[in-house]
């Protein structure tokens, strides 16, 4: 592509050509610039894109996009004028890639829970129809060949269109994205075309940057609002959880920009779940949808994943897939990393990895496990240092009212003391059922060593993650690992 063709995609307020040359690509970050690449130079929270353009420049870059005047600094190196760098990142990279999601099937999941195994549903359905699909989120992502990590749940712009392009390149049909309120505030899914998006609830998270809960309800409801403006040919369908106060209150916004449909226990639902048997070994569900009831299966535990699966039904019904097939492989669908993952299976106690880490996803794991009649259930939980400090004494409440031991201990402090966060989470439990243990590790072992037969022990909030972020630093560490090392010391 000609930086001229590109340009005649984008909207730019002045731009200083130099020759018409041949684009290579396009990065936001100085480090990947190669000759012939596009640098966007975006305003970040702490570091300023602007201040990398000579290193851009020096790397080989042809143009460069910034917010306000742009000197390059090279005469041979064209500058463009842009008004928002982060939009201006999503329309050069669509630009670029030939809009890819215009090419798939693309289902669109924000919420503040349930968004991580919602998206492995969807995508393990449509790769049960059309053989290969793709997935963008927290887990990282698969460009149908395979997962690969990611930083993000939902990565900048220009990284997302180009995993879709990689996507259509390998044969997806369809791609599932975890779509995060920052990711919706900072235009990371500019420009992206979906056919579906879903709304599966909203509960307190992330007021560190959205500072109140209807800055935090009003991010979520710019993705329907994204898929009205849309100017592709697709017919999006926006399905919302209607169990959910803050998804009845976005039906009713949206009713008017898109199709709206519902799901949840609610006898409203177009989508509803009318009873569940929910199990040690995986849950069922009759569900009553398009004028007929049907029983749904799945290995996936708790009544929270009988909504996951309701939200992944009603996206493939809302994408002509065809709702049988789509019902039959949910019996299929592998153990989500981090997401209520069992560990040890063929020992007299239970132990779960959780991702958990808000009160009401924590609240739902643990009565999820309570109702498995544990002879014991035992949680080991912190809370992330540099987040909202208000949701530490509401963690802890959680797991000393479901739980009958809990060990308060260390998440990923980073620049905060340990021992601060675990005071401020002590001050929340309501019964002295509780001990610190500020070495997550040590907490684990003590966890662990002191379950005896029925008891379940649950290690909440890091999941999937293999890492311990203390100090600027990322050290090794895995939930995971530790549990299983814990459990050799029994032996």
């Amino acid at each position: 592509m000609k930086l001229s063709e590109l340009l005649q995609q984008i909207d730019y307020v002045d731009a200083t050509l130099a020759g018409d040359p041949e684009i290579k690509g396009v990065t936001y970050d100085s480090r990947q610039v190669e000759p012939g690449f596009v640098f966007v130079a975006m305003q970040g929270a702490t570091v300023d894109g602007r201040d990398f353009i000579p290193a851009a420049v020096k790397a080989g870059a042809v143009a460069i996009v910034a917010e306000g005047v742009v000197e390059t600094g090279d005469s041979a190196v064209a500058g463009v004028q842009v008004k928002d760098g982060r939009k201006a990142l999503a329309d050069v990279a669509a630009a670029y890639y030939d809009n890819p999601s215009k090419h798939l099937r693309v289902v669109g999941i924000t919420g503040t829970n349930g968004k991580t195994t919602t998206a492995f549903v969807c995508k393990h359905v449509m790769a049960n129809a059309w053989h290969r699909a793709g997935l963008i989120g927290t887990l990282g992502a698969d460009d149908g060949t395979g997962m690969a990590a990611g930083e993000r749940t939902t990565p900048e712009s220009s990284d997302v269109h180009g995993l879709l392009s990689r996507m259509v390149d390998n044969g997806c049909r369809g791609a599932a994205m975890e779509v995060s309120s920052h990711a919706l505030v900072q235009h990371r899914v500019g420009k992206v075309e979906f056919d579906v998006g879903v709304f599966m609830n909203l509960t307190r998270d992330h007021l560190d940057f959205h500072k109140t809960m209807d800055d935090y309800y009003r991010a979520k409801l710019s993705l329907g609002t994204h898929m009205a403006r849309q100017r592709g040919s697709k017919k999006p369908v926006m399905v919302i959880n209607v169990d959910d106060v803050h998804g009845q209150k976005m039906a009713r916004a949206l009713e008017d920009e898109v199709t709206v449909v519902t799901f949840g226990f609610s006898a409203t639902a177009d989508f509803r779940a009318t009873s569940a048997d929910l199990g040690m070994r995986g849950t069922s569900f009759k569900m009553k949808a398009k004028g007929r009831e049907y029983l749904v299966r799945t290995p996936l535990i708790g009544r929270f994943n009988v909504y996951n699966c309701l939200a992944a039904l009603a996206a493939a019904d809302s994408m002509g897939m065809n709702f049988r097939e789509a019902i039959s492989a949910l019996a299929s669908v592998p153990q989500v990393s981090g997401r209520l993952e069992s560990v040890l299976d063929n020992r007299p106690y239970r132990v779960f990895v959780d991702y958990a880490h808000t009160p009401d996803a924590l609240e739902n794991v643990l009565s999820t496990l309570k109702g498995l009649n544990p002879g014991r259930l035992i949680t080991v939980v912190g809370c992330g240092g540099d987040r909202d400090r208000m949701k530490r004494p509401m963690m802890a409440r959680a797991a000393s009212q479901w739980s009958d031991i809990v060990l308060l201990t260390s998440d990923n402090p980073r620049s905060e003391e340990p021992e601060v966060i675990i005071d401020e989470m002590a001050r929340g439990v309501v019964q002295a059922n509780f001990k610190k243990i500020v070495d997550r590790r040590e907490a684990i072992k003590t966890a662990v060593a002191a379950a005896k037969p029925n008891d379940i022990v649950l290690i909440a909030g890091k999941g999937h993650e293999t890492y311990q972020e203390v100090k600027g630093e990322r050290f090794p560490f895995s939930d995971r690992a530790e549990v299983l090392a814990a459990d050799r010391l029994r032996e």
